[in-house]
């Protein structure tokens, strides 16, 4: 199953440019077998991801980019904001209380400078820097692939992966529907709700896919 891990609706997310039935049918049409709806520090109602479900005949699967002081973390399991989860330590306290999956969102943000990462001496450094920042312990995997990153970006992302051991999903980050389509992650078994989501999750049961060379 191809699911895009990392997405965006306005008005939910104030940076974003598409409601949530555009996006939706725009991931029907790209071809995915579902989405996550990762709003920033926001979370969706069971019961409106339900309607939604219903609605469209699609999966859809609620989470949210929580902004911590060391990145962002895309979260499945929690169900409200709490004051407190910008600090990593607090947030995974709350995940392992409920169960709930965390990722390390386009990791290579803050991390990876493109100009001086040219050099490979300059890039090492940046990566061997990156793979000692704690907020990596608190996840249950990296986001290797992101639609709006650069080659170079994820290319970091997949090597730091890589230098972590972490398992790496594929997220579009969409923000508009046009911007859909490019990466996701591929599930080995069914993902029919939230619950199988954080099973596999939590299992390593995926890989980071780019879209057209997904199969």
């Amino acid at each position: 199953m191809l699911i895009d891990l990392h997405t965006h609706t306005y008005p939910k997310s104030d940076d974003a440019f598409t409601g949530v039935d555009e996006l939706i049918e725009g991931a029907k049409a790209a071809g995915l077998d579902g989405i996550c709806l990762t709003e920033h520090d926001t979370f969706w109602d069971a019961e409106e991801v339900s309607a939604l479900c219903r609605k469209h005949g699609f999966l859809i699967l609620p989470g949210s980019e929580i902004n911590t002081d060391m990145g962002h973390v895309l979260v499945f399991g929690l169900e409200r904001y709490v004051f407190g989860y910008h600090k990593p330590a607090q947030l995974q306290a709350a995940a392992q209380e409920s169960g709930a999956a965390l990722i390390a969102a386009h990791p290579y943000r803050r991390r990876f400078l493109p100009g001086p990462g040219q050099d490979p001496a300059a890039r090492r450094e940046m990566l061997e820097r990156a793979g000692g920042d704690g907020l990596f312990k608190f996840c249950d995997a990296i986001e290797s692939l992101n639609g709006r990153g650069t080659p170079a970006d994820n290319q970091f992302s997949h090597d730091l992966g890589e230098l972590l051991g972490a398992r790496t999903t594929g997220g579009s980050d969409a923000h508009r529907v046009s911007q859909l389509g490019t990466v996701a992650t591929r599930f080995q078994r069914p993902i029919t709700g939230l619950d199988d989501l954080i099973r596999e999750l939590r299992e390593g049961r995926f890989e980071a896919v780019p879209l057209p060379d997904a199969g």
